[in-house]
């Protein structure tokens, strides 16, 4: 009889899991669109990062953390990386929330729910941050908010499901870079291209869990279940408000 020793176990991928929090996402006058995530957990703990895309369709991500950076510039697209202090405070009284992060400093307003909102809220939460109705969903959605997806392919090998439980309208912001003003407050328009999805066109903010999972994993992932997470960043970028700001 031969005997057979087993292969190791594949070290266990430090992006895949669930990301869970919020996404800002919102559109300037002066072209340059953000997608603010405010994360309160997720495989690297809790943290806040930013994605800009310029007027020019320059990609920019602010990380505050290498460990941060490196996952979600796996993961998206970008022309430039930088890794700074990243803040977000969201105030839940004031429904306001600010952001600092390196150049960039932001404050917007949240507003009523969406009407997206109140139909995510017919639905038991962990339904809706499933993986499986996020596959189920993805159709609709497309159909429903141009450039908007819920699952697809990643970059570095991973797959990604987007979970929302909720929304509410960003109704008015302040943005600024290197203390220049980008404009008044305005859609997401053309949508950013980091990855597969872009945030949804009216600015708003969505309460989120984000799935990772290795591509060869991913058919696993989407049988099952439940998604856990959303992505998300900081420590040198402290995520600071873990609670809604509505």
């Amino acid at each position: 009889m031969t005997r057979t020793t087993p292969h190791p176990p594949a070290p266990s991928d430090p992006a895949a899991g669930r990301y869970v929090g919020h996404i800002a996402g919102l559109g300037t006058a002066s072209g340059t669109r953000l997608v603010v995530g405010r994360w309160g957990s997720s495989p690297l703990g809790a943290f806040a990062d930013v994605m800009v895309e310029r007027g020019d369709g320059t990609r920019l991500l602010l990380a505050p953390r290498d460990d941060v950076a490196a996952v979600v510039a796996r993961a998206y697209r970008f022309d430039d990386v930088r890794v700074v202090p990243v803040h977000v405070h969201a105030d839940r009284w004031a429904r306001t929330w600010t952001v600092l992060a390196g150049p960039l400093a932001v404050t917007l307003v949240v507003g009523p729910r969406t009407p997206t909102g109140h139909l995510l809220g017919l639905l038991p939460r962990p339904l809706a941050a499933s993986t499986l109705l996020a596959t189920v969903a993805d159709p609709v959605a497309r159909l429903l908010l141009p450039g908007v997806r819920t699952h697809g392919t990643a970059g570095g090998g991973l797959r990604e499901w987007y979970g929302a439980s909720d929304q509410h309208a960003v109704v008015e912001a302040d943005a600024r870079w290197d203390g220049e003003p980008l404009g008044p407050l305005a859609d997401v328009d053309p949508p950013v291209r980091f990855g597969f999805s872009s945030s949804p066109p009216r600015p708003s903010v969505t309460r989120v869990t984000t799935t990772l999972a290795p591509v060869r994993a991913g058919r696993r992932a989407a049988r099952g279940s439940v998604a856990r997470g959303s992505v998300a960043r900081g420590s040198a970028a402290r995520a600071t408000g873990t609670g809604d700001a509505h």
